[in-house]
């Protein structure tokens, strides 16, 4: 059985060295960590402290990679997964990275350490993907993003139409007579959600002949209550002219009233706020959010019922775009005369 020294001489690097690089510590040279990564990747290593658990339980275990822990909106679709995948012989694995961290990289971490015969990924890079996908061998789903310009053959995806949901949001807007909207949402760089509901919002204010300044009416966030907070104080002082604010989620639409209503303006009577993803406590909320509904139980359904036919079964990935729709609320006012349209996309 191959040991922790025997990873250490065909490295080139000490024990110790190598154990810090097991255990993901940081001080640990770029170098040092490529190369004994890349040994330990050529040899499948399981540290000896794991393998014993691994060997007992860890062949039936689907690993649920979330990125982010204070999405909603993917704890109802864990869940879900949880429910339906309870009925089956196999067991779920939970791992919540953080939003701004390479899911990709805890994923191959967790091949390694856990064994999983099948990975699904709540949230996801496209560039970490590109980067260290290519690593892991095993079935995958990629759950609320789209995956088919990757490429990977072990690789699928159910999501939404991010782009085309970003234009309806704004479609909607212009329609009720607003015409100076603010946008929160993530950062481009980790988010591609925010990315393609960006470049959809884009398309809409194109095709109504509205210039939009991103730099102004544009503030990113951390998908948080308090990073919407803030993010949207920093919006109000920068973009006085706003009528509404459309939140790439429910989190960051609550958020951003919070902030609003201490900064002494009224939902909607003063600023308007439409959410995203249709979470539970948005209709709870007051006032009741305006947002454009993920369908959860159908993305979590469908995402599981792929994962286990490509466990089953080698074939070609599947690339899977399920509907969205408007739940109308009360934060969000018309400023014509005539009410909003209650369009509905199936």
């Amino acid at each position: 059985m191959l040991t922790i020294k025997d990873i250490a001489r065909e490295s080139g690097y000490s024990v110790s060295t190598v154990s810090r690089v097991l255990n993901d510590r940081k001080d640990v040279s770029p170098e040092a960590k490529r190369k004994i990564e890349k040994t330990v990747a050529a040899h499948q290593f399981i540290p000896n402290s794991n393998a014993k658990h691994l060997k007992q339980s860890s062949s039936r275990n689907i690993a649920v990679l979330v990125k982010g822990s204070s999405n909603l909106l993917f704890s109802s679709i864990v869940e879900e997964i949880q429910k339906r995948i309870e009925k089956t012989n196999f067991k779920t694995c939970i791992i919540y990275v953080d939003e701004e961290d390479n899911e990709v990289k805890e994923a191959v971490k967790a091949c390694r350490e856990r064994k999983p015969v099948g990975i699904m990924f709540l949230g996801g890079n496209p560039e970490f993907f590109q980067e260290g996908f290519g690593q892991i061998k095993i079935p995958s789903v990629l759950v609320s993003n789209r995956g088919d310009e990757l490429g990977f053959a072990n690789l699928s995806s159910v999501a939404i139409d991010d782009v085309a949901a970003g234009e309806f949001a704004v479609d909607y807007l212009i329609g009720g007579g607003h015409r100076k909207i603010g946008i929160l949402g993530g950062d481009f760089a980790l988010s591609d959600v925010s990315r393609q509901r960006y470049k959809g919002c884009i398309h809409g204010f194109q095709k109504h002949q509205i210039k939009f300044d991103g730099k102004l009416y544009f503030e990113g966030s951390r998908f948080t209550y308090q990073g919407a907070y803030q993010a949207m104080k920093r919006l109000l002082k920068k973009a006085k002219d706003i009528t509404v604010v459309f939140a790439m989620s429910d989190v960051m639409a609550i958020g951003a009233i919070r902030a609003l209503l201490d900064c002494g303006k009224q939902v909607p009577e003063d600023i308007s706020v439409m959410g995203f993803d249709g979470i539970a406590v948005g209709e709870y909320y007051n006032p009741k959010l305006t947002t454009i509904q993920q369908k959860y139980k159908v993305l979590a359904e469908r995402s599981v019922d792929i994962l286990l036919q490509a466990m089953g079964e080698s074939h070609a990935p599947i690339h899977e775009i399920v509907p969205f729709h408007l739940i109308p609320g009360e934060s969000v006012r018309s400023l014509r005369q005539d009410t909003f349209s209650k369009i509905i996309i199936e």
